[in-house]
């Protein structure tokens, strides 16, 4: 999927947790958002989630089966979250509007699987929005701390314009 650059799927599954358990403590707080497997059976997904260090909160996504609820402390379909004093809007898809998006809130979502330019684009529109996802990141977990920082003095745009921008654009 999306040209990964990993010899077979098991090369990359063993990159991903070796990433994933460099960045994230035991104690952590994980939000995974969506798409945490694909195209595997409930026993082997489970196997995998269970090497992933944190506590592991998982917003579904469209390629999300069925997993052991033990292996995480909450699943659900949207979260909100406060961090920083920072309201952070948290969904598998790319919201075109969020709860808060007037004022300073972020989303962060996965699904479209982005390269390049996206996240910066949208910072430098004043989109405070972030595609969390593997593929737009370097194949690491993303912080909190880190995307609070990143918008924190990025400009801003008004709801009103921000129509204009569509995801072809981005």
């Amino acid at each position: 999927m999306n040209d990964r650059p990993f010899s077979d799927v098991e090369e990359m599954n063993e990159r991903l947790i070796e990433n994933y358990n460099r960045m994230v403590g035991a104690r952590d707080t994980v939000y995974i958002l969506g798409d945490l497997t694909a195209r595997i059976g409930r026993e082997r997904a489970s196997e995998i989630i269970a090497r992933l260090k944190g506590k592991k909160t998982l917003v579904r996504g469209n390629h999300d089966g069925k997993y052991d609820a033990s292996l995480f402390e909450e699943i659900c379909d949207y979260k909100r979250i406060r961090y920083q004093h920072c309201k952070i809007i948290l969904m598998h898809y790319v919201l075109q509007e969020w709860d808060g998006d007037n004022r300073f809130s972020i989303h962060l979502h996965g699904h479209i699987h982005s390269r390049g330019p996206y996240n910066q684009v949208n910072l430098e529109k004043g989109i405070r929005k972030y595609d969390v996802g593997v593929d737009a990141n370097q194949f690491l977990p993303v912080s909190l701390d880190e995307l609070v920082e990143r918008f924190k003095n990025a400009p801003f745009i008004e709801k009103a314009d921000r129509h204009c921008y569509d995801k072809a654009e981005l």
